[in-house]
């Protein structure tokens, strides 16, 4: 009789992924010690030797990394190449070489996806939904609270039946046909889109330069006190609106991506900036 993997430990399996899937991640195998954790289940029931046990498991604890939602779809397909290797009809060498493969698609589509475009667009909604009634700000953390974790157990779950049942031939089919790449290009303009609306948002930064002076109205022969005759940043907002925030934006991705600062770091130059700009504003009485 051929061997089949019960719903029970497959389920058992994915819940061993979803809640333990960074558990053990360092540098030596990322994700490895968690996908072999995950597997756990699946190669006990399927092997029956020692021998047989501990070779399954050795294969799944080496490097393997991916982003954890949409990379649930790697262990469904690997389960599904388990119970074929059970059965006599894959090798151990073919589902090592399918997990490596794996490695790059399903990393380039969950960043793109989950990390860059469901999460900011779920946080600016929730952010929103606390920002509009002071007295209810609480809402936007409970909702994010709820909706994140179950939107994340119900895409992860059906991503890895999805990759059970449709094994490594739908993958294959999936990549061969270049609808991954477009939906990874796609994903990535909608993630640089949500993180845009964010930048405008909720990055602040202006440039408080005014000339301010009495002016003398001859229709009515009155003086005008303190009239702004010069506004940097209302000009330049009429020139490029958000140009500061996005100045800022670009400043800090270079500094993060090209010279490689650390977010600490970032974080410190902001505040020693705004400390100094600030004492300059209040030296000069740009402030009250």
């Amino acid at each position: 009789m051929a061997k089949k993997i019960s719903e029970k430990t497959l389920k058992k399996s994915f819940w061993n992924w979803f809640f333990w899937n960074g558990c053990s991640q360092q540098a030596e195998s990322m994700l490895g010690m968690a996908f072999g954790q995950a597997m756990a289940p699946v190669v006990d029931e399927l092997y029956d030797t020692k021998e047989e046990k501990s070779a399954a498991l050795k294969r799944h604890i080496t490097l393997f990394n991916t982003e954890a939602q949409v990379g649930s779809i790697c262990n469904g397909i690997v389960c599904g190449m388990e119970e074929a290797n059970a059965n006599g009809e894959c090798t151990p060498e073919i589902i090592s070489s399918v997990k490596t493969a794996l490695i790059g698609p399903t990393s380039a589509i969950g960043d793109s996806l989950w990390v860059a475009t469901i999460i900011p667009i779920l946080l600016t909604i929730c952010l929103s939904i606390s920002q509009a009634n002071e007295t209810m700000s609480w809402v936007g953390a409970v909702l994010y609270l709820v909706i994140y974790p179950l939107c994340t157990c119900i895409i992860s779950w059906n991503l890895f039946k999805f990759g059970y049942k449709s094994g490594l031939n739908g993958m294959q089919t999936f990549m061969a046909n270049g609808k991954l790449d477009k939906l990874t290009d796609t994903m990535t303009v909608m993630g640089l889109l949500v993180v845009g609306a964010l930048t405008a948002s909720y990055v602040s930064m202006s440039l408080p330069i005014q000339i301010v002076k009495d002016v003398y109205d001859a229709t009515t022969q009155t003086t005008l006190e303190a009239q702004v005759l010069f506004n940097a940043d209302n000009m330049l907002n009429a020139i490029f609106p958000k140009i500061l925030p996005l100045g800022l934006t670009l400043v800090v991705y270079h500094l993060y991506t090209k010279k490689k600062w650390s977010p600490m770091k970032l974080m410190g130059l902001i505040l020693v900036l705004a400390a100094i700009l600030t004492a300059v504003g209040y030296a000069f009485g740009v402030y009250a």
